[in-house]
């Protein structure tokens, strides 16, 4: 169940974003897209997720190609989508939030604690590394496929980042996040890493090849 771009396009009016992108997600593990803002990393993700239109290339899942496939079949086909920014139902209770996905909340609680004092506040009043634990919540208990994640520990303190890492991990899924740096939880991980910058893929391997490298650069 691999999630794949294939010569990927993507244009925002005149600007191309994407330019002929190609990589791979497998279907079980972490993969992660690093670049600095304007790289095209939360591009790749919503080309995945179906959210933005390729003007080139394909997005192919499990073998299919479903390019033209909208984002909302997507995501009933098992693909779930967590973006930076407006990821819960500011207006909605955080019990409302985790219910709209499953009726039981409780394996949602087991990993972040912090929400359960929460329940019955209004999503929107909450912090935004609380808001980013009641997205993950709601992603962990979708019991997705494929699983997309725009900086997943932004606002978290260092303890609670870590262990946001490790269930991503951990997930029976294909995982895929977008970071500006790669973060130390995974430095020693298996983890896939793609960097891009300015649209265009300027790394691919392994994280462990990925801090060789990046050593070496500094060090220049």
């Amino acid at each position: 169940m691999t999630m794949s771009l294939r010569h990927a396009r993507v244009r925002y009016g005149p600007l191309e974003a994407l330019h002929g992108v190609t990589l791979a997600a497998p279907s079980r593990g972490l993969t992660v897209l690093l670049g600095r803002n304007g790289s095209g990393r939360t591009t790749v993700l919503r080309a995945l997720a179906g959210t933005v239109p390729l003007t080139g290339g394909a997005v192919v899942w499990d073998g299919a190609d479903v390019t033209r496939t909208p984002a909302h079949r997507r995501a009933r086909a098992g693909l779930c989508l967590v973006p930076e920014r407006r990821a819960v139902f500011g207006s909605l209770t955080v019990r409302e939030n985790l219910e709209l996905t499953a009726p039981d909340h409780g394996p949602a609680l087991a990993a972040y604690p912090r929400l359960a004092p929460l329940l019955d506040r209004p999503a929107g009043t909450l912090s935004g590394g609380e808001q980013r634990m009641l997205a993950l919540a709601r992603a962990l208990l979708a019991h997705a496929r494929v699983v997309l994640v725009d900086e997943p520990a932004q606002g978290m303190s260092p303890g609670v980042a870590a262990r946001t890492y490790e269930l991503l991990a951990g997930l029976d899924a294909c995982v895929v996040i977008a970071e500006q740096r790669l973060p130390p939880a995974l430095h020693g991980t298996g983890a896939f890493v793609y960097e891009l910058r300015r649209g265009a893929v300027v790394f691919a391997g392994e994280a462990a090849e990925w801090r060789r490298g990046a050593a070496g650069r500094a060090g220049e």
